[in-house]
């Protein structure tokens, strides 16, 4: 077919833009291509992770509900190494370390809550692993590091807990005003229906009237002394 010398410059001009521009318009439509395809495989390879997670999981969830420790600390940490990405590893952890407590081993149990509040994805878990790893450490009588923890930034519904754990830690530590006062935040935290809330009201009716505590050892210095008997003749 024979073109007119208008319509053979206009190929002439298409040709000379393709070979300046057709090699980077292919290269952006392969980048968009790969960038479209990356994305649909990342997603796949998201959801095979957390079936796979779920999978495992309930293959621990199975293994502590029959009371078999050392299955459930194994996938536990095969879950941390494998898919520490899901929320399935860091509920594992807490399981592993909820283990290790209950054999003693409370090394164990304090890595697994560390690893918790390290790399869980989810806030609460990280909470729930403070609010443990404290409670370790105050059988271990490391009081002011347990105190550091409960220090950190919580979701409001953790405030009970956490106050409750700090009247405890105070209380070894013979500060009676200042866990009557922790006692007292956990008690007006906790639901008016729970059985949990009769156990603060207990600790801190334990705790006395901090006032009348507070001045009996002061009326005891302030009254005089009694007289000696005298020396009989």
């Amino acid at each position: 077919m024979a073109y007119d010398l208008e319509e053979q410059e206009q190929i002439a001009a298409i040709k000379d833009w393709w070979r300046k521009y057709g090699n980077i318009l292919s290269t952006g439509a392969l980048v968009i291509l790969v960038g479209v395809a990356g994305t649909q495989a990342w997603r796949y390879y998201r959801v095979q992770q957390s079936g796979s997670a779920a999978m495992l999981y309930s293959q621990l969830d199975t293994a502590d509900k029959t009371n078999e420790p050392k299955k459930v600390q194994e996938i536990a940490a095969t879950l941390a190494a494998s898919h520490a990405g899901t929320a399935y590893a860091g509920m594992a952890a807490l399981r592993a370390a909820k283990s290790f407590a209950a054999a003693n081993d409370l090394t164990n149990a304090k890595q697994r809550l560390q690893w918790v509040i390290d790399k869980a994805s989810e806030d609460e878990m990280r909470d729930v692993a403070r609010l443990r790893l404290a409670g370790v450490l105050l059988d271990e009588k490391q009081l002011d590091e347990a105190l550091k923890l409960l220090d950190a930034k919580r979701a409001p519904a953790f405030d009970g807990l956490y106050a409750d754990l700090r009247g405890d830690i105070l209380v070894m530590q013979n500060k009676r005003a200042e866990a009557r006062a922790a006692y007292q935040i956990a008690l007006e935290k906790s639901d008016e229906r729970s059985s949990y809330r009769q156990l603060v009201q207990i600790k801190l009716d334990a705790m006395g009237d901090s006032k009348l505590a507070e001045a009996k050892p002061a009326a005891a210095s302030a009254a005089p002394a009694a007289p000696a008997p005298e020396a009989k003749k």
